[in-house]
């Protein structure tokens, strides 16, 4: 089997057990090195010793970071017990131990400087990652669908682990989310005139599933990117997401919680809310 003929059978794989493109590219990039490394050898060829002494070579010579050399390690993995359907049992490369760092907290003082400085979109998207305790993909990926204004709730799907969690809409920002929703439907509206355009993006199971979806305003990402482009899986012209160096070059450094509240609580407040009061007093 040719190299990019193996590859292929990689993507397809990798795409029916749902991953995201982001994954795919970098999966398909580290089994590449591997097996450029061993000499454009067929992986299948190869096991547990040639994965060792690969990501040995990264850790000793190339002195990657340990959660570059978790990653060559998750992609590997996959690659032999999902695609190639063979037993690592004599495999014990343990993941690369990733340290503990305290987290940087912002005063009160800073978070109201912080978002002081932020218009439009970027302060929408700001107080989503900091009000609600969402990621930067998280947030990006929010479609019409996962706001539940009644229950003044985020729903995150796919989320960490894959798994789906609910957190708090922060009331602060709820109209200015209306007014980006009702951006998103203008944008559909125009891009439906396009020719070959074929809605949002959505995972190949789901579309076949809801042809109709991508089409309809519920499964239209929150924050779209400027202009619909071609799908580099399906070739179809697609809607996607804002990219993260959007939001990253506006802001520097922000602050994400990491503790999420599964569900909103009666009299649970988000951060966002308790720092209105500061806002009014400067």
């Amino acid at each position: 089997m040719k190299r990019s003929v193996f590859l292929d059978h990689v993507r397809e794989v990798i795409r029916t057990n749902q991953f995201s493109y982001s994954t795919e590219k970098t999966y398909i990039s580290w089994i590449y090195r591997y097996i450029v490394f061993h000499d454009k050898r067929h992986p299948g060829e190869m096991g547990g010793k040639e994965i060792a002494d690969y990501l040995t070579k990264l850790a000793v010579e190339r002195k990657v970071s340990a959660s570059t050399q978790n990653q060559a390690l998750n992609a590997l993995v996959f690659l032999y017990k999902k695609v190639l359907k063979i037993p690592l049992d004599n495999f014990d490369f343990k993941h690369a131990r990733i340290g503990n760092r305290l987290p940087v907290v912002f005063s009160r003082d800073e978070t109201h400087r912080l978002f002081s400085n932020l218009q439009g979109e970027f302060h929408l998207m700001a107080s989503i990652l900091y009000g609600g305790g969402l990621r930067l993909s998280e947030c990006l990926n929010l479609r019409v669908k996962d706001i539940d204004f009644g229950l003044n709730e985020i729903i995150i799907r796919g989320g960490k682990g894959n798994n789906d969690r609910r957190t708090i809409l922060p009331g602060l920002i709820i109209e200015q989310l209306k007014r980006q929703i009702e951006k998103a439907s203008i944008s559909l509206e125009e891009n439906m005139m396009l020719k070959g355009f074929r809605g949002a993006s959505i995972p190949d199971a789901l579309e076949k599933k809801y042809p109709n979806a991508p089409m309809e305003l519920a499964w239209q990402y929150i924050f779209p990117a400027k202009r619909p482009a071609i799908d580099p899986r399906s070739g179809l012209l697609k809607q996607h997401y804002r990219h993260e160096s959007y939001l990253q070059k506006a802001v520097k450094s922000t602050m994400i919680y990491t503790h999420v509240l599964n569900r909103n609580k009666f009299n649970v407040q988000s951060p966002l809310d308790s720092i209105r009061t500061v806002s009014e007093d400067l």
